[in-house]
């Protein structure tokens, strides 16, 4: 393919510090949309392979409107269950459904067809682990097949990998230093972070947290991991950005209420979180109400995820089950004396419009060679959630994490009502 460059090509380009050259060697002479490939689990009504491909099939809004600048010329699913929508789609928008990943990428030849790869594993029939109950979704032997099919052809494209990048941290960590030594764009992790936020709130850079806590809800592994990239998005922006992680551990039941007595989280804050919900269940006790879900199976029992930085910052994501079913931030800022707080908000229904916004990001980076947000906030958010899931499964035991001596600073790429975002979607 015209103008594909050569991993040894791109290798020197990254000896440079610079992407530019690379994201204008694709896009030089033409304004024809980028190819993409796509990897998925499966891809049914509401999937996330239906809400992100969908969006570059069908436009944002997968009406036939406006959309990104790209196109599917590929796809490969994992599974083909009763309600499949790829072969139909295959079919109406003529792009190839290929039998393995490398043809997903290459088109049966011995070059690169494609511009972006999306390694979208989410959903479908795959088993969990016995102890810690975390879906064994098959992100990394996507993300090998993937590597290896350049590796074959010499040639490397970006690739976004949906959500964490494994149950496990150590695979995790494989998949970004691999892609380090490759030299492509990775980007991964939820729509959290580019959902809408009302009040508008982006923290500067280099603010004063002195303590934050998110609020989630949902599963402790599928939603917990949304609830802690939005807490990220968030707490990375501090003094001297982020640092890492010292230590992760989830409490449940009276476990919660003694944390809250030793002062390890913040009724302030939590109450904070809740004030900037449309609606959650005021009326309610909340300590009764918690307490009442820890009677739940273990994956659905409210859920306390305490983490303690390596620069000292304390933070909670409180997974709140019965009590709220949004997300939303608060943190204590030096110097003032009220919480600020904000809620990000989703749309619930069709087409599920957050997803616009983090294909936006995704578009970036197939555009420019330049990740809209590092990969390393979702490796470290890989870390945590696998930690605090081994830590409920140990009765709520602290494990200490110096593997997560993970160190980098956010972007400020723009949230869905950001006034700087250029893509504008009412909800």
């Amino acid at each position: 393919m015209q103008n594909m460059i050569s991993r040894r090509s791109w290798m020197a380009g990254c000896s440079t510090a610079t992407l530019a050259p690379w994201g204008q060697a694709l896009s030089a002479g033409s304004n024809d949309p980028l190819p993409v490939g796509a990897v998925v689990t499966v891809y049914r009504t509401n999937s996330h392979a239906d809400v992100i491909v969908g969006k570059i099939l069908e436009g944002w809004q997968q009406k036939g409107g406006p959309g990104p600048n790209l196109k599917i010329v590929s796809l490969y699913a994992d599974q083909v269950p009763k309600g499949d929508l790829s072969r139909g789609l295959a079919k109406k928008h003529g792009f190839r459904l290929a039998k393995t990943i490398d043809e997903a990428l290459t088109l049966g030849t011995d070059q690169l067809q494609v511009r972006g790869v999306l390694s979208i594993g989410e959903h479908g029939d795959y088993p969990r682990t016995a102890k810690t109950h975390q879906h064994q979704y098959p992100r990394l032997r996507f993300f090998e097949r993937i590597v290896s099919a350049m590796e074959r052809v010499g040639q490397v494209a970006p690739v976004f990998n949906d959500k964490h990048f494994s149950h496990r941290w150590r695979d995790g960590r494989y998949m970004v230093d691999t892609a380090r030594q490759m030299g492509f764009p990775l980007m991964a992790g939820s729509s959290l972070p580019v959902a809408w936020r009302y009040p508008g709130l982006q923290l500067p850079q280099n603010a004063e947290i002195e303590a934050a806590l998110t609020i989630g809800y949902g599963g402790m592994e599928s939603y917990g991991f949304h609830a802690l990239e939005t807490h990220q998005c968030m707490i990375e922006r501090r003094a001297g950005g982020e640092t890492g992680t010292r230590s992760v551990q989830a409490v449940q039941g009276d476990a919660i209420w003694k944390a809250e007595a030793d002062g390890r989280w913040s009724r302030q804050l939590l109450q904070a979180a809740l004030d900037t919900l449309p609606s959650y269940n005021k009326a309610a006790s909340i300590k009764d109400t918690l307490n009442e879900g820890a009677q739940r199976s273990f994956l659905g029992r409210p859920t306390f995820y305490l983490i303690d930085s390596r620069d000292g910052l304390q933070s909670t994501v409180a997974m709140v089950p019965g009590l709220a079913s949004q997300f939303a931030f608060a943190a204590k800022i030096k110097g003032q004396d009220k919480p600020v707080a904000t809620w990000f908000k989703l749309q619930e229904v069709q087409p599920f419009s957050h997803f616009a916004y983090l294909l936006r990001g995704i578009t970036h980076m197939f555009q420019t060679g330049k990740p809209a947000y590092p990969a390393e906030r979702t490796l470290l958010t890989t870390g945590i959630l696998d930690r605090a899931m081994q830590s409920a499964a140990a009765g709520g035991k602290a494990l200490q994490t110096p593997e997560l001596n993970i160190s980098y600073r956010g972007t400020d790429w723009p949230y869905a009502n950001d006034p700087r975002s250029p893509l504008k979607i009412e909800i």
